[in-house]
């Protein structure tokens, strides 16, 4: 039976369609019998920011449509696409944005094997189909539980690639509309997505100016330029979705009355483009990724300097070239051949060059972090899958030819479901841990807050249903220093930042509502919390502002309370969490980094306990020797849990000289060497050794897994 063209398309997909999603499934399957994996009986997510999206979920299905400064993103298109597929579908919420990524990421499938067809080589399109679904960067971020707009950041771009080079191929009208309507969806998806798009955009001009100087017919391709600018424009979604359909229309009806007032329609879109901020996005972007600061100064008049929160996330910084190739083909090897075949594609299907934006910004992720990888990852997979294809061509006997053929795609396929069966990530929180969430959910409202660190956020506000002073989308080094801050110091100064924080975060929220009804000269200017703060209490250092928190100051009305979240899990990012107050705000200095080692790796022996890294504790003297010099230690202090769950702690003074405290956690089978301002800070003092002053904390929930106080001042 003969198949036509079609029907094989329909079929690729399917099978590529399942295959990626029965792949995402592995972990599904690794972790079944996992319960503290779950929740309410069903699998909870992997990823923090994912929290984000269902809280906007979770508050359309409650009917929830008022803003209360909660950030709840109830209007953001993951959280509308959620709540309407709850709504339709008979399944727990739970396990929607658990399975989500799984269903959606793999239609990327569908635009790749369009492309293949689109050049002539529909068995391009499917093996590219198969490798880019499932290799390493695309996976890790659409795997089972990695509920985030990952799930269709690449889908989109990709559909619009195969609508651009169907353009260019057919000069059908149809694909203008299917290229501004992929541009739409895709903003309203990932807002983000405009620099994207507005490469492609910058592609189709050089087109059209080669056009223009070789004396070549470009009408076709301007009008596909003006529908993009139309698509592209900072305007609301529906407003440009209008324009597009009527701008079809014409074209469908009037089309030489379009093309009279083509060049001046085009004019007019580029002006609107312009006038609604067409760059400002572009430039954001390469300020964050690019140019990337250290530190960041906040202020005109009054300048402070913040540590930058992106020089501590992953995805940001510069990634080895074996990590970099990994994540886009799975292995070094694959990666080169497939660079060589993308350079053959483009050699024989010149329409192919439209691919370079992806393909570029893929490759950005050398140097500007290892998150952009995924970009490349299908353009690539076309390039090896077409050299596979173009390989085994001369094989004459056709069994031979796709024997060879299934043989090389399941040498490139290996490597990837290889590292997908070792990739074995944990949720973002375990079940133990979400209980002690749960259950604060009963005591605090929706007005209160709960404060821990901006990884935290999202699950915090998800599961407790309150506010929270930093998150995955609200972390600069302004935001982030007062939480800081707070962890990171003693009692005393840590608990009127608490609250100084809160209300003036609180304020800020109804000055800027007041603002949206003013005009410029009347709005009311306000810095960030520390500098308005430093400011309001009428100091011009806000060194000696800080200070002042150690004497009696008078703080803010109490309008609410606020509960201190600290979890076991912080310890291990202690260090990083002290980088964001550890600096010379008026300055920018950053300050000595105070000791912290942490391990879980000792070995004992009779007359001492090695702690690795050249660091060891002497039994009888209480000595350490740290790289072969010999201190004494401060306190050495003991803490573990007993038979009835209450946490003991022995300490014992040694030398009240030294600036160094050895803490052994029995339960957790880990020592920690810190220095004294470590030791004697807001999170040590209350979460490993419970030991909060009772004037201004009160224990809410104590576990030994994350711990809960209430701030009573």
């Amino acid at each position: 039976m003969i198949i036509n063209e079609n029907k094989k398309t329909v079929i690729y997909i399917l099978i590529a369609f399942i295959f990626s999603v029965a792949i995402r499934l592995i972990w599904v399957y690794q972790f079944s019998d996992t319960e503290q994996f779950k929740f309410n009986n069903q699998f909870m997510i992997n990823t923090n920011d994912g929290y984000y999206f269902a809280e906007g979920a979770r508050d359309i299905l409650a009917g929830i449509k008022e803003d209360t400064n909660d950030l709840s993103p109830f209007e953001s298109a993951n959280s509308i696409l959620t709540a309407f597929i709850a709504k339709i579908l008979p399944f727990s919420f739970e396990s929607i944005i658990f399975y989500m990524p799984v269903f959606f990421s793999s239609l990327l499938v569908i635009p790749v094997i369009l492309i293949g067809k689109s050049i002539g080589n529909l068995e391009a399109g499917f093996i590219a189909a198969l490798l880019s679904s499932i290799a390493w960067s695309y996976y890790n971020r659409t795997m089972a539980g990695y509920y985030d707009t990952d799930l269709l950041n690449i889908v989109f771009p990709t559909f619009l690639l195969w609508s651009l080079i169907e353009a260019f191929k057919t000069r059908e009208n149809k694909y203008l509309l299917f290229t501004a309507l992929d541009i739409i969806l895709y903003r309203w998806w990932y807002p983000q997505s405009y620099a994207l798009e507005f490469v492609f955009f910058g592609l189709i001009a050089l087109c059209i100016i080669y056009q223009y100087i070789k004396k070549q017919d470009f009408k076709y391709n301007l009008i596909l330029a003006t529908f993009m600018i139309f698509s592209m424009m900072w305007i609301d979604v529906w407003i440009r979705f209008a324009i597009v359909i009527f701008l079809y229309i014409a074209l469908t009806l009037k089309k030489d009355l379009v093309l009279k007032y083509l060049y001046y329609l085009f004019g007019f879109s580029l002006l609107l483009l312009m006038f609604t901020g067409g760059f400002n996005p572009i430039w954001g972007s390469l300020k964050g990724y690019v140019f990337k600061d250290s530190v960041e100064v906040i202020g005109s008049d009054f300048q402070l300097h913040f540590f930058s929160v992106v020089q501590t996330i992953r995805e940001a910084g510069k990634i080895p070239f074996e990590v970099f190739a990994n994540r886009i083909s799975g292995h070094t090897t694959t990666f080169i051949v497939s660079i060589i075949g993308y350079i053959y594609l483009v050699s024989k299907h010149r329409v192919m060059l439209l691919s370079l934006p992806m393909v570029g910004l893929g490759f950005l992720a050398y140097s500007g972090g290892l998150r952009f990888t995924v970009y490349a990852v299908p353009i690539l997979a076309l390039g090896i899958g077409f050299l596979i294809v173009k390989s085994c061509n001369p094989i004459k006997n056709k069994i031979k030819r796709y024997s060879v053929m299934t043989f090389l795609t399941t040498l490139i396929l290996v490597p990837n479901i290889k590292h997908v069966i070792d990739y074995k990530v944990s949720t973002v929180f375990i079940k133990d841990e979400v209980n002690v969430l749960n259950k604060l959910k009963t005591i605090a409202s929706r007005e209160d807050y709960v404060v821990g660190w901006w990884d935290y956020g999202y699950p915090i506000r998800y599961y407790a249903d309150v506010k929270t002073l930093s998150d995955g989308g609200k972390h600069r080094g302004s935001v982030n220093f007062p939480t800081s801050f707070v962890l990171t110091n003693p009692q005393v100064e840590a608990s009127k930042m608490l609250r100084l924080d809160v209300e003036y975060t609180e304020e800020t929220f109804l000055i800027d509502k007041l603002n949206e009804d003013k005009n410029q000269s009347e709005k009311i200017k306000r810095i960030n919390n520390i500098g308005q703060m430093t400011l309001d209490y009428g100091f011009n250092d806000t060194n000696d502002f800080l200070t002042s928190l150690q004497t009696d100051i008078k703080l803010p009305e109490k309008t609410r309370d606020i509960y201190l979240y600290l979890p076991n899990r912080m310890i291990n990012i202690y260090p990083t969490i002290t980088f964001f107050s550890n600096i010379d705000l008026m300055t920018g200095i950053k300050r000595d980094k105070p000791f912290f080692y942490q391990t879980k790796n000792f070995k004992e022996t009779k007359k001492a306990i090695d702690l690795g890294n050249n660091i060891k504790m002497s039994r009888q003297i209480g000595k350490l020797y740290i790289r072969e010099k010999e201190m004494t230690i401060n306190k050495f202090t003991k803490t573990y849990y007993d038979k009835n769950g209450k946490l003991q702690t022995e300490e014992r003074t040694i030398d009240s000289r030294s600036n160094l405290n050895v803490i052994f956690m029995a339960n957790y089978k880990q020592f920690l060497v810190v220095e004294n301002r470590v030791y004697n800070s807001l999170y040590f003092q209350l979460f490993i050794f419970e030991n909060y002053n009772r004037t201004l904390f009160e224990p809410v929930i104590l576990t030994p897994l994350a711990k809960v106080y209430k701030l009573k001042i």
